[in-house]
């Protein structure tokens, strides 16, 4: 038997020991583990914060002796967080995108506000609801055609039209007597309470399926991961990434509409201010959730999770008899924490390519 093959059988027959394994596959390890650890964020961005969600629950409930976990308590969280997630989730995929619209509080007052004054004007409750429908259409092909066909930044241009939409909403409020519900608006279609829960929450699990189907289970979905992840080369291979932006815009001006119009059949009345500072708890609760501000990173669920964080937080807050002037200071934190995890990880990622190509 030659040399080679003595070592070879002497190395089956006795092998390393647990240190000496350990000193030799440490590097390696510690390597992969930090891949799969990039891996793992990108794959399932919304994680970390799942788990700052479940101690933030644990801690109010300790905080409160359990009464925050109590069906009443968790009643009245979910009485508001369907509207609020379902305009988190539309502002995730436009995100995604990446762009941006800041518009989406104004649209969720003025959605609410056109249907109630049609309806005053003579409109039923349907026809009008269409209409408002529309509206959301046409300022998201504006938002989407002015952004892309002019190259101005979304930042920008959605800041107009929040302040155009929250100025129509003032005015359509202030002119005469301000516009109502009638006593017959389909409360059983939008916030009807069944149990512990509102028809509304069936709005978000129907709304929300349908925007994880188009981001996980479509080629349009790859779409808007390539146009966020990188516009030029989206651009190369084929893909309309202006129509993709538009119809995100579309979506996300559509997903506002629809949960300030919920709010507004739950309160019985619509707001000048309702949805002011909306679109701010919206990005918080994007970066939050794992989506990346530079676009392509990101799904439904971290939106969801992301919203969820900051209800649970100001729920908790008020039962645990924290300074409310806190909160904010708190989501606040919680944002800017995040935007850099998702940058660090990102150059993360981008020197683990780079090493690879090499």
């Amino acid at each position: 038997m030659s040399r080679r093959s003595d070592s070879t059988a002497q190395s089956e027959a006795a092998p390393l020991t647990p240190a000496a394994r350990a000193a030799v596959q440490a590097p390696v390890s510690k390597d992969s583990g930090f891949r799969r650890l990039v891996k793992l964020y990108f794959e399932k961005p919304a994680l970390v914060a799942f788990a700052i969600l479940v101690a933030l629950v644990v801690y109010f409930s300790i905080r409160t002796n359990g009464l925050f976990v109590s069906a009443q308590n968790v009643k009245g969280i979910m009485s508001l967080f369907p509207e609020l997630a379902i305009v988190a989730i539309g502002f995730a995929l436009l995100m995604i995108a990446g762009e941006f619209d800041l518009s989406i509080g104004s649209m969720f007052g003025f959605m609410p506000m056109l249907v109630c004054t049609l309806i005053i004007q003579g409109f039923g409750f349907w026809p009008a609801f269409v209409c408002g429908l529309l509206a959301c259409v046409v300022v998201g092909l504006i938002n989407g055609t002015v952004t892309i066909r002019f190259g101005i930044p979304s930042f920008i241009s959605t800041l107009g039209m929040l302040f155009i939409l929250r100025s129509l909403t003032v005015v359509l409020y202030s002119r005469g007597v301000a516009p109502t519900l009638p006593d017959d608006a389909p409360t059983w279609a939008f916030s009807q309470v069944l149990g512990v829960i509102r028809v509304s929450t069936f709005w978000l699990i129907g709304l929300g399926g349908f925007a994880w189907y188009l981001l996980e289970r479509t080629n349009f979905g790859n779409w808007v991961r390539a146009t966020g992840g990188s516009l030029e080369s989206a651009q190369a291979m084929g893909i309309p990434t202006a129509r993709v932006k538009t119809a995100c815009f579309v979506l996300c001006s559509l997903y506002a509409g629809l949960a300030g119009m919920i709010q507004v059949v739950r309160l019985g009345s619509p707001l000048a201010s309702l949805g002011d500072g909306l679109e701010l708890q919206a990005v918080a609760a994007a970066v939050m959730g794992g989506v990346a501000l530079y676009g392509g990173v990101g799904n439904v669920i971290g939106a969801l999770v992301g919203m969820a964080l900051i209800r649970i937080i100001d729920a908790g807050m008020i039962m645990s008899r924290i300074d409310a002037n806190w909160f904010k200071f708190a989501i606040g934190t919680l944002t800017i924490l995040a935007v850099i995890a998702n940058a660090w990880l990102s150059r993360a990622a981008r020197r683990i390519r780079v090493e690879a190509a090499k």
